[in-house]
């Protein structure tokens, strides 16, 4: 994606508004796997606007589940990275051949763990390129050789989403192995709950997840509005001097991992209160004291908290960030050179990872580059606050989460120009 930059800044420091965010991502794309799996058992309501949702619906809305008996059906999921992980699983349950590609970054993304794991079930799958990498060549449907399989538990959580979506139409259902330690648990929980709530069943006992052949019940899935764009409230709400924002249709009990940003910016002194159907953020006066921030359970928050953290001269530690490197873009790297354009260096020494203030200038204009990655330029945008002025790049990259995101900036008071 390439697109013009735009200037944001913001005389107002006092931010009192509304903001109604779009159906969370996460949730949505799984949703529209399992309707797509029940065969109109199961519909989705309040589905998320962002492209890659709307990507996978449309895939999915136009899936050719007949026999092919032509060439192979290219699939072009773009840069939507769930969509290829669950996808590449989808397909190995439908009938005929498909080629599933996407752009250049996502052939760069690795997803050979998942497809090993594929195919030791039984799915015939073969790499048209680079090995271990997409384009994907799927010929289905599978036909299971075993019904157990075992996946390290430190690599992206959607792989194991991917597997267990498909696994109540396994003909032996699935065992699933989980090795050492899981990364991002809250989202392999969060897929589980969704099933359940189209009556699948499963057992989690230690390391193993057991979901055995079953049909999905008919069920009506409502969709949350989305925590990972409520987390870049959180920040606004951090870096303002005072702020009271209402987002309507979030709840304390949510099945999104990203809203454990309410624990974490409780720290930079957020208050969250659920009332009236929704979360308002009131921002008190609070010194931040705390030094470590794990994302082991929340790598998508990642960059918000550190940039907030950079913003405020705060010297802490994260952990957590393994995975951040095969995202959209290794968001490590991208961290480290935006970052060093306010004077502030994010130092890695054995997977910690610091952050050294000592040089922070906010005094001047800067420019963020985003790498084609929606949270870079959600997570730098709140700089605009305690900055003169701030550019981002390529602002149409947040269309990828959060279409409406630089529509809100403004209706917070915000100034925009395009």
């Amino acid at each position: 994606m390439s697109s013009k930059s735009i200037k944001i800044s913001s005389a107002q420091k006092h931010l009192n508004c509304t903001i109604n965010l779009t159906g969370s991502k996460s949730e949505s794309n799984r949703a529209l796997i399992m309707e797509a799996l029940s065969e109109g058992a199961v519909q989705v309501l309040n589905v998320s606007e962002a492209a890659d949702t709307v990507t996978l619906k449309n895939i999915l809305q136009t899936a050719n589940t007949q026999s092919l008996t032509v060439q192979p059906k290219e699939i072009n999921i773009g840069p939507a990275g769930t969509a290829m992980r669950f996808l590449s699983a989808f397909y190995t349950l439908q009938n005929g051949e498909i080629i599933l590609t996407g752009s250049e970054r996502m052939k760069q993304r690795p997803i050979g763990i998942l497809v090993d794991a594929l195919k030791s079930l039984g799915a015939d799958i073969e790499y048209t390129e680079k090995e271990g990498f997409p384009p994907l060549k799927i010929r289905g449907p599978l036909k299971q050789k075993t019904d157990q399989v075992k996946i390290k538990g430190n690599i992206s959580s959607q792989y194991i989403s991917a597997l267990l979506l498909i696994a109540p139409k396994l003909d032996q259902g699935l065992k699933l192995i989980i090795d050492g330690e899981l990364t991002s648990k809250p989202y392999v929980e969060m897929t589980l709950a969704m099933m359940e709530q189209a009556g699948i069943r499963h057992s989690w006992t230690d390391n193993e997840i057991s979901i055995s052949n079953q049909p999905f019940n008919k069920a009506e899935i409502s969709v949350e509005p989305d925590w990972s764009a409520a987390s870049y409230w959180y920040a606004i709400a951090a870096l303002s001097e005072e702020a009271s924002l209402f987002l309507p249709g979030l709840n304390g009990y949510s099945l999104q991992g990203d809203s454990k940003i309410t624990e974490i910016m409780a720290n930079f002194g957020i208050t969250s209160q659920f009332k009236d159907g929704g979360v308002y953020l009131i921002k008190e006066a609070k010194k931040l004291e705390r030094k470590i921030f794990d994302f082991k359970e929340c790598p998508d928050l990642a960059q918000t908290v550190i940039v907030c953290c950079a913003a405020l001269g705060h010297d802490a530690l994260f952990t957590g960030l393994e995975t951040l490197k095969i995202k959209e873009t290794d968001r490590v790297n991208a961290l480290q050179t935006e970052l060093a354009k306010i004077g502030v260096k994010l130092i890695e020494k054995n997977q910690t990872y610091k952050l050294d203030c000592s040089g922070l200038d906010l005094s001047r204009k800067i420019s963020i580059s985003t790498y084609d990655d929606h949270r870079m330029a959600m997570a730098f945008a709140p700089l605009a606050l305690v900055m003169p002025e701030l550019e981002i790049e390529d602002h149409l990259v947040v269309e990828k989460s959060y279409p409406d995101f630089w529509k809100h900036l403004e209706i917070a008071g915000f100034k925009i120009e395009y």
